[in-house]
């Protein structure tokens, strides 16, 4: 499976320098159960271990702040990512599903932050030019919609979330993440063109990690 983006989204260079008031909210709090014993986060995928690419980009892009969420298998996760500069939180309930992580994270956000844009662990191929996309647009809107990633017209991974709807997480219970707020502010919803087909694409299986 490739996961290297195929272009990388325009940006606008006066702002690309400044980081914004948005974090980078990276969930690696999940067991990996189709991964058989192997724990793919901490598992290494082109010479990094796969969570410390999603850490880098968020670091590299103009996130205000990067917080990482942990959980299962905590420990690793967090020896992977020693020497970056981020905040890691521990979720004690990641075994409920992947939407316990979530808002552990959205709780995470500092206050003065105006949104989050949550990062999967397991999608080394996004850039921080898709990131920096998300938040330029969100900013060019007014710092108010939901910004999602779209290429070949198809909406994918990571999306940004204003703080007026940070409250609303709350209801989120199970494996699903935010899909339910995604459906319920569907009106909220800004789609935002990037050129990287890896906002589609993740690890899932042990074939996935490619040959090392």
């Amino acid at each position: 499976m490739s996961v290297s983006p195929d272009k990388p989204p325009v940006s606008d260079p006066s702002s690309s320098a400044r980081p914004s008031a948005v974090a980078a909210v990276v969930l690696a709090a999940g067991r990996s159960t189709r991964m058989g014993e192997i724990n793919k986060l901490t598992a290494d995928y082109g010479g990094r271990a796969l969570v410390r690419h999603a850490a880098e980009a968020a670091l590299a892009s103009r996130a205000g702040e990067v917080v990482v969420v942990t959980g299962h298998q905590a420990d690793a996760v967090r020896g992977v990512l020693a020497g970056l500069d981020l905040r890691m939180i521990d979720n004690p309930d990641f075994k409920a599903g992947l939407s316990t992580s979530v808002k552990a994270g959205i709780a995470a956000v500092a206050p003065g932050m105006t949104g989050a844009v949550i990062l999967l662990g397991d999608m080394p191929g996004i850039s921080p030019a898709v990131i920096d996309a998300l938040i330029g647009a969100f900013e060019a809107a007014g710092g108010d919609k939901i910004c999602q990633p779209r290429y070949d017209g198809k909406p994918g991974n990571p999306i940004l979330w204003p703080r007026r709807l940070f409250p609303s997480f709350a209801e989120l219970s199970g494996d699903i993440g935010a899909k339910p707020l995604l459906k319920r502010f569907n009106q909220d919803i800004l789609g935002v063109d990037v050129g990287s087909s890896a906002i589609h694409m993740d690890i899932d299986e042990p074939g996935d990690l490619g040959p090392n």
